[in-house]
C-alpha cells in the first residue's frame, strides 16, 4: 500500500515515452512552441517545475499568454500565432 507522499512524488516526475518533431502547425504545436521558448518541454513539465495548477491563456484563442522561465523572468505572448511555418519542425512533440 503506497503512502500519500509517494503517490505525489510519482505524479511529480512524469516522463515522456517518446518524442517526435512537429510536421505542421496546430494550436497544440503553437502552445508547445511557447513552452519550449521558455525552457520547458511542455505544459506537464512547466506545472511540475513551477508547482502551478493552471497556465495563463488568451480566452479568445486558448494560446498560452504568459510563462515564467526557469530564471524567474517572464515571457509574454500575443493572441495571434507566433510559431512561423519555418519554425514548426523545431517543435518537439512529447508522447506520454
Amino acid at each position: 500500500k503506497k503512502s500519500e507522499v509517494s503517490g505525489v512524488m510519482a505524479k511529480a516526475d512524469i516522463r515522456p515515452k517518446s518524442i517526435h518533431d512537429a510536421k505542421k502547425w496546430s494550436a497544440d504545436v503553437e502552445n508547445l512552441y511557447r513552452f519550449q521558448q521558455s525552457g520547458y518541454r511542455d505544459e506537464v513539465e512547466y506545472k511540475q517545475v513551477k508547482q502551478v495548477d493552471t497556465v495563463e491563456r488568451w480566452p479568445e484563442t486558448g494560446f498560452v499568454k504568459k510563462l515564467q522561465r526557469r530564471d524567474n523572468t517572464f515571457n509574454y505572448y500575443d493572441k495571434q500565432r507566433e510559431c512561423e511555418d519555418k519554425e514548426v519542425h523545431k517543435v518537439k512533440v512529447y508522447v506520454y
